[in-house]
């Protein structure tokens, strides 16, 4: 199981695979153990819920779902794109830093 996940909380991603495709989104929440992902707005299930202390109304309620990692892309200039990593010298010492491998340039 390969776990090198190059995104992080807050990029903007494309799903590339699934009843999804095309749709775009950021990313909420990732899960390397599961190599799931939580994109913000898609993927919606909704969830039948019983009224309690916490939940007073109770009723039906609706709420992103996991895609697998593998069905989406970073989004770099309205593209989808792969990443990669680029060592820089950064006050003498080399820094990791992402990088698009469609256009060469640094994300952050």
């Amino acid at each position: 199981m390969n776990n090198k996940v190059k995104l992080k909380r807050g990029d903007t991603v494309q799903v590339i695979a699934g009843k999804e495709v095309g749709r775009t989104g950021r990313v909420l929440l990732i899960d390397r153990q599961k190599n799931k992902i939580v994109v913000e707005g898609l993927n919606m299930q909704t969830k039948h819920q019983k009224s309690n202390r916490a939940n007073q109304t109770g009723g039906i309620t609706r709420r992103e779902a996991p895609l697998h990692i593998s069905n989406v892309m970073y989004l770099h200039k309205d593209k989808p794109t792969r990443l990669g990593y680029k060592f820089e010298e950064s006050g003498g010492k080399p820094v990791k830093k992402r990088y698009a491998k469609s256009t060469g340039e640094i994300i952050d």
